[in-house]
């Protein structure tokens, strides 16, 4: 419709009534006139009362130079912006990015770039900035996060470790000398999938390879103290790039496990995307502890270590029995219930994961044979003396391995020396300092029973709530990384068999010595092999063959 018949009609309908019969006439006979319907012509009156901008014809456009040019400007200055870019975000600010384009000019790849003196303005450089996205704040702003989750329970683990609230306990169960007491140190895992945490108190001087080792096997044992089914070596650990991921025994006793240590990318490796973002799932759990939990060490505080433990066990049970993040049962029940078809990686023995938990050190042995850790010697073999070999010692156990040409050799114990254990005016008190101090005289004086944080034996239906489903267990596939089960080669097993005998395998006889090549050539297992010469080479005692 014309703009002057809207502008007579809108006129003609402010001399009539908001509601008269008069006023529904005449907008049907200007709708049939026009051919259009009613909502038609109501639709063009409330457009045509709405206020218009009024910009020039070539708003948006620079007019001193091309946009092409204008637009390469801009992107010279916002990239100036990002390269002097500090971590605390202090960059050149637009008009001393000018000064330095108009006074020296800047090399890019496209050739030297120096535009005239007066060219250009901080306020229109700013504002085509800010219209064509080349502010800083765009050209810094993180990606997307992606958040992910594993199909089923034990296919990862988020592993961190962060300091108790309390900081220290009243009596740690171990001080080391001169450095005061430990700080309470709380590790963590959750599990991907379901959420299910597990967490203990570790007391520490910083980031402990030994302790997040002890922590870790805690976690993938079965536990009895508490009922708990959380169980099982996870197929992937993730964590951040602390010490103890980068950690040379970490490393290897996870491969020995066959768990893949995976941790994100430090912040400033990947653009302008910053360290990974899925840590939350382990923060998490850290905060809601501390103000859950923590916080009630006010009313009772926790000796040591083992008994914040104990606490801290009781209240995970009820932490894990709350509900699942987005499904419609608990966490622990989520866990079980979308355990892998092939169940459990059980967890190996104590005895058994210590051998896993050995420090590579690069060693000479003395003429002696002889070699010295921490000032506990060591008796190596003589064929070693002199050479400069990669020592693999114990964080748990007294035992030494030896690796030189790709070979090993041990176990060694120590031979001699120790082991080592381990004046002013005061104002007057306003109202609200009075009401603050009868406050603080009230905490004192407040008593929460012991048996919040004892075990409480009404937590025994959360222990038999999950009896009903019983994760399959897988048995725990041992690795022999330092040759203990089996010889290496069919030399080292006759050399072995000659020092069970203490004699020479040349005096043995044609019949002896073929059943030793016999017994080698069926099987290099250092149990089965020296039971079978046993058996064989076994005297009978006098009287023994008459005895039936």
């Amino acid at each position: 419709m014309p703009s002057e018949a809207l502008t007579n009609l809108r006129h003609r309908l402010d001399m009539l009534p908001s509601r008269c019969q008069e006023r529904r006439q005449l907008m049907e006979e200007t709708a049939n006139l026009y051919g259009v319907s009613i909502d038609t012509l109501y639709r063009a009156l409330r457009n045509s009362s709405r206020p218009k901008s009024i910009n020039r014809s070539d708003s948006g456009t620079p007019r001193k130079l091309s946009q092409v040019d204008m637009e390469m400007y801009c992107e010279v200055i916002a990239a100036t912006k990002i390269r002097t870019c500090n971590k605390k975000g202090r960059h050149v600010s637009t008009a001393r990015a000018i000064e330095l384009l108009e006074d020296f000019g800047m090399n890019t790849p496209q050739g030297f770039v120096q535009p005239p003196k007066g060219l250009l303005t901080k306020a229109t450089v700013n504002r085509y900035l800010k219209t064509w996205g080349y502010d800083h704040l765009t050209m810094t702003r993180q990606p997307p996060a992606v958040r992910f989750q594993a199909e089923y329970s034990n296919e990862c683990w988020h592993f961190d470790l962060s300091p108790s609230d309390l900081k220290h306990v009243k009596q740690p169960l171990w001080v080391e000398p001169g450095r005061g007491n430990p700080l309470l140190m709380l590790y963590s895992v959750v599990d991907d999938r379901s959420g299910v945490c597990y967490q203990e108190y570790h007391c520490v001087y910083g980031e402990d390879v030994t302790a997040a080792l002890r922590f870790l096997f805690n976690a993938m044992t079965a536990k009895a103290s508490d009922g708990s089914p959380f169980q099982g070596i996870p197929e992937m650990i993730y964590t951040d790039n602390g010490p103890i991921a980068k950690s040379h025994v970490f490393q290897n006793v996870m491969e020995c496990l066959g768990v893949k240590l995976a941790t994100h990318m430090p912040a400033g490796k990947d653009g302008r995307r910053v360290t990974a973002r899925s840590k939350g799932k382990v923060e998490r759990p850290f905060r809601t502890v501390k103000e859950a939990h923590e916080t009630l060490y006010h009313f009772h505080e926790p000796e040591n270590e083992v008994e914040a433990n104990l606490w801290l066990r009781q209240y995970l049970l009820n932490y894990n029995d709350q509900g699942h993040r987005i499904e419609a049962h608990s966490r622990l029940e989520d866990w079980l219930r979308n355990l892998p078809k092939s169940g459990i990686r059980q967890m190996c023995s104590w005895e058994r994961f210590c051998t896993f938990a050995r420090e590579p050190q690069r060693r000479k042995v003395d003429g002696s044979a002889r070699v010295s850790v921490e000032g506990i010697a060591y008796e190596v073999n003589p064929d070693l003396a002199g050479e400069t070999v990669v020592l693999w010692w114990g964080l748990f156990d007294n035992e030494l391995y030896v690796e030189f040409n790709a070979q090993r050799y041990g176990p060694f114990y120590p031979v001699d020396g120790p082991i080592p254990l381990h004046r002013y005016r005061k104002h007057k008190k306003t109202k609200t300092e009075e009401r603050a101090d009868r406050i603080a005289d009230l905490a004192k004086k407040l008593g929460l029973p012991r048996t919040a944080l004892d075990k409480n034996a009404d937590l025994q239906f959360l222990v038999d709530k999950y009896k009903e489903l019983e994760p399959t267990v897988t048995p725990f596939k041992d690795p022999d990384p330092y040759q203990e089960f089996t010889y290496p080669t069919v030399l080292f097993a006759k050399g072995a068999i000659s020092d069970y005998l203490a004699l020479p395998l040349a005096k043995l006889s044609t019949e002896q010595i073929a059943f030793i090549d016999g017994l080698l050539a069926e099987t290099l297992s250092k149990k089965v092999i020296i039971e079978r010469v046993r058996q064989y080479f076994q005297k009978p005692k006098r009287g023994e063959q008459n005895a039936h």
